[in-house]
């Protein structure tokens, strides 16, 4: 299979839930996560770093003719930015049922090169932001006796590859920060799962990243082509919904890459 599949078509599975995405701005899989909750019902908040870009997503989200969604600036780095999200969603919209974290930051530098401040900022965003926005709806949805996270993750988490040092560090960090927070939210009636892509290519990761590097991730996988970020989303989407009901603490790998 070189090409995509056609767009599933949405079958109500988050109707009337309230759904917080980080990093839900631009093309990648922050966007196609949030189109995909509007369409399968869900009122959505979505938060990102860039202004203009987070305004943009709501006016493209509008277009699916369920309202524009609410707009949160947050770094996920700053608590006090994390603590803003969360207050402005639930005073605005009203309770959140469903986060998905998907704030993320990459990079490519060999161990012995690295600096600290690599090291740091990849660690910062991708583990700690999952962490901050976590505990935050932890702490909204645990008394409410009920609610769903889910964490983006990577195969990278589970596979070396050369240059991704930072990178797989945060990224198994999630999938064990998932694991262990779920086993604290469960009595609690929350649910935590993560999704584990491989490769889902969009606009600004072609702009970022060498070519030839991505059709080199590209032959690894069995259908020979990448992921569309709708598929990821896809995914995410079944992990918030009901169908899901007895996963808590799971990884699921979405990748069609060699063992």
């Amino acid at each position: 299979m070189s090409t995509p599949p056609e767009y599933v078509a949405a079958h109500n599975l988050l109707a009337d839930k309230h759904v917080v995405i980080t990093a839900a701005a631009g093309t990648g899989i922050g966007f196609a996560v949030a189109k995909r909750c509007v369409e399968e019902g869900a009122t959505v908040t979505i938060s990102d770093i860039h202004e203009r870009r987070l305004g943009e997503a709501a006016d493209r989200l509008a277009e699916l003719g369920n309202g524009r969604p609410h707009t949160v600036l947050c770094n996920v780095t700053v608590e006090d930015d994390v603590m803003n999200l969360f207050s402005s969603a639930i005073d605005t919209v009203g309770p959140i049922d469903v986060l998905m974290n998907n704030a993320g930051l990459g990079g490519e530098a060999n161990l012995v090169d690295m600096t600290d401040d690599q090291w740091m900022s990849v660690i910062d965003v991708t583990l700690n932001g999952t962490m901050r926005a976590t505990r935050a709806a932890l702490r909204h949805m645990m008394p409410r006796g009920r609610g769903v996270i889910v964490n983006n993750a990577s195969v990278i988490g589970w596979r070396a590859q050369a240059g991704q040092s930072h990178y797989a560090a945060a990224k198994a960090g999630v999938m064990a920060l998932t694991r262990c927070s779920a086993l604290e939210a469960a009595e609690a009636g929350v649910r935590i799962n993560a999704v584990s892509p491989s490769l889902a290519m969009h606009p600004f990761l072609e702009k970022v990243s060498n070519q030839d590097f991505l059709d080199s991730l590209v032959e690894k996988e069995a259908f020979k082509r990448s992921a569309e970020p709708w598929e990821i989303a896809n995914v995410m989407v079944f992990l918030a919904s009901d169908y899901s009901s007895y996963m808590t603490g799971e990884v699921v790998s979405v990748s069609s890459q060699h063992a």
